[in-house]
């Protein structure tokens, strides 16, 4: 029996243990993201960057939906499996309102909404966080980059 487990692949929708962080900062992911970016999605990065900090934008970077991008206004987005999401994820490893990002003061705050798998940022489990460029959020199978204005007061 131990051995027919063994060959067996794991199950986890997750994997947070067995993948390695990529980067070891939110300012590496941004650089290696930026490096291997199409012309348009350098524009598009450097827009953000280079913004006043009232909005923000979501890369999906790995995942189903990888290079779908989605502009965080001050009105904040909602993220889920839910069609009416701002940012829809269409993976039973996403709740249907799993998550939502909100204009916070100079900032965006990244708040999990009781979702069943939780979310992570920067591969920690968080409830709630004051995101930064370059964080990396990961709802189920999706990972998602936060860029904002570079001078958005992020601390």
């Amino acid at each position: 029996m131990a051995a027919a487990d063994a060959d067996r692949e794991l199950t986890s929708t997750l994997h947070l243990g067995l993948r390695s962080v990529v980067g070891s900062s939110p300012s590496t992911l941004i650089e290696d993201f930026y490096n291997q970016a199409s012309d348009e999605e350098k524009s598009v990065i450097d827009s953000a960057l280079s913004s006043t900090g009232e909005n923000a934008m979501i890369f999906i970077h790995r995942g189903a939906q990888k290079g779908s991008r989605f502009l965080v206004t001050p009105e904040g987005v909602t993220i889920g499996r839910a069609p009416e999401s701002s940012i829809f994820l269409n993976d039973v490893t996403v709740s249907r309102k799993h998550a939502s990002i909100e204009r916070t003061g100079t900032g965006f705050t990244f708040r999990d909404s009781g979702s069943l798998n939780g979310s992570y940022v920067n591969n920690e489990s968080v409830a709630e966080k004051k995101l930064v460029t370059g964080d990396e959020i990961q709802i189920g199978k999706f990972h998602l980059l936060f860029i904002g204005a570079s001078n958005a007061g992020e601390k």
